[in-house]
């Protein structure tokens, strides 16, 4: 069950929290060649509509669609033991015509 923010258009803690920061990469960068594409890591509970409604109070943008794929960490094995690496959530989150997301802005 998606949970509701505040009706004002304001971003809320809670949109913060799920989004954790954005991937800045080359594979991501390939992503969003077109510049509509944006990849991000979010919280692994959070649905599609939770990320869109984040994303568009946060930035002040307009999505169109979100695409999400779940990470299960790699096993890592020492001499005696074997572990897992944690695992993550990334969300490509697509924006309508007209709209951008100035990332590196301040880099």
């Amino acid at each position: 069950m998606a949970r509701q923010a505040s009706d004002d258009g304001k971003a809320s803690v809670k949109d913060y929290a799920v989004l954790i920061r954005p991937v800045i990469t080359e594979k991501s960068s390939l992503v969003g060649t077109g510049g509509r594409t944006f990849v991000f890591r979010v919280r692994r509970g959070s649905a599609k509509d939770e990320i869109k409604g984040a994303v568009e109070r946060v930035f002040g943008v307009k999505v169109a669609g979100v695409r999400t794929c779940n990470f299960i960490g790699k096993l890592k094995r020492t001499t005696r033991t074997a572990g897992r690496t944690a695992g993550f959530k990334k969300a490509y989150v697509t924006l309508k015509p007209g709209h951008t997301i100035d990332i590196v802005e301040g880099i």
